[in-house]
């Protein structure tokens, strides 16, 4: 009976070279290096967004008060505030600016008597002081700059679940039905044109994007259509769509690739059709990749910014109408970031969103690594 070995370990191996020069050592520990920094990187960001966010679940939000008890519009708390002045060519100067006026009121329901000064903006404290609740943020209105701010994400999950389920209910079918054509029915030059062109539109800017559907594309569906918004959840969902497509397309086309040909053969050879052979063979069993693919889209239309900020509307309502304009968590963060006042309610809860955007990105991932690679890869293959 024979003595099981032990395989040898590569310093063992006669094949593997012992000792390597300087620079590969160097090159070695480069990798070593940046990969590190990449992941300490990432640990940091994500520390710091739940560290912003953290203040959500405590109440503890920077709201200067005045000594009358009435929040100003500043987190220094200075009581003579005086706005910047950007075009100083047409601005009146403080003797000519009127010493008490009153502004537009858009939210009759919620709003109280506001009087601003030339030097001073003082508000009425709101009646829920400076603690969010989990109803405010459960609500349905959202109106952060507000007498009495409404923090309600429902609108901007409603928004971005539209956006998304039309994203990819028009991109992955596309995407995939594209993957299947040039898998096994375009000609070899045309594949070899058609996979690079499509590759290049996954690169392509998404404010250009955006800035396509903005100008076209909201005009010709609404002419379609009959919609009685130009910009809407549809057209944003088209929008996102684009550049959903060609992922789906290229992990698709790489899975579907990987598929051996000796199942197409054999399919063939037992009397089936080209078409049935790619859409009832080889499709099923490139499936852990397809899925793949629809996930990372999925994950593509749910954080991307620009386009759903461009051609959504960027309106925060409720309602179930792919016809009506809605708002996304990325585009809300993106709007907003810019001019929140830092450490404000406010401030804290679109760190909030961004939480909800890395917990639903990073589920996706999980799912796609550990159910696409570890279940079906093994079922598939037989485990």
């Amino acid at each position: 009976m024979e003595q099981a070995t032990t395989p040898a370990s590569p310093e063992q191996h006669s094949f593997i070279r012992k000792t390597n020069n300087i620079g590969e050592r160097i090159i070695e520990r480069g990798i070593r290096i940046i990969g590190g920094v990449a992941v300490v990187l990432i640990f940091l960001i994500l520390l710091f967004v739940l560290r912003e966010a953290l203040p959500l679940l405590t109440g503890a939000f920077s709201q200067p008060k005045t000594a009358h008890g009435a929040t100003t519009s500043s987190a220094a708390g200075d009581r003579t505030l005086k706005p910047e002045v950007y075009n100083p060519d047409v601005i009146l100067s403080e003797q000519q600016a009127p010493e008490e006026f009153t502004p537009e009121v858009y939210n009759l329901d919620v709003s109280v008597p506001v009087t601003i000064t030339a030097n001073t903006t003082t508000t009425k404290e709101p009646d829920e002081g400076d603690h969010i609740t989990l109803s405010n943020i459960l609500g349905t209105i959202w109106q952060p700059v507000s007498t009495m701010p409404k923090f309600g994400i429902m609108p901007l999950v409603i928004g971005t679940a539209k956006t998304t389920f039309v994203a990819i209910f028009i991109g992955a079918p596309l995407g995939i039905l594209a993957a299947l054509y040039a898998a096994f029915f375009a000609p070899r030059r045309l594949r070899e044109i058609m996979k690079p062109m499509v590759e290049i539109l996954a690169g392509f800017p998404s404010v250009v994007i955006g800035f396509f559907c903005l100008l076209y594309v909201g005009s010709a569906l609404q002419s379609l259509f009959g919609f009685q918004y130009r910009l809407n959840a549809f057209v944003g969902g088209i929008g996102l769509a684009i550049a959903v497509i060609p992922i789906v397309f290229t992990i698709t086309e790489d899975a579907l690739s990987a598929v051996p040909k000796s199942l197409l053969e054999a399919s063939l050879a037992m009397g089936a059709t080209q078409w049935e052979s790619a859409y009832k063979v080889m499709l099923p069993a490139a499936f852990p990749g397809v899925f793949a693919a629809v996930l990372l889209g999925i994950g593509r239309a749910f954080g991307e910014t620009m386009i759903a900020l461009m051609a959504t509307g960027n309106a925060a309502m409720v309602s179930a109408s792919i016809g009506d304009p809605v708002r996304t968590f990325s585009a809300t963060i993106g709007a907003e970031m810019g001019e929140v006042i830092w450490g404000s309610a406010h401030y804290s809860i679109l760190f909030f969103l961004g939480v909800l955007l890395f917990v639903v990105s990073f589920t996706l991932n999980a799912v796609t690594e550990l159910f696409i690679k570890e279940r079906l890869a093994k079922k598939l293959q037989g485990g």
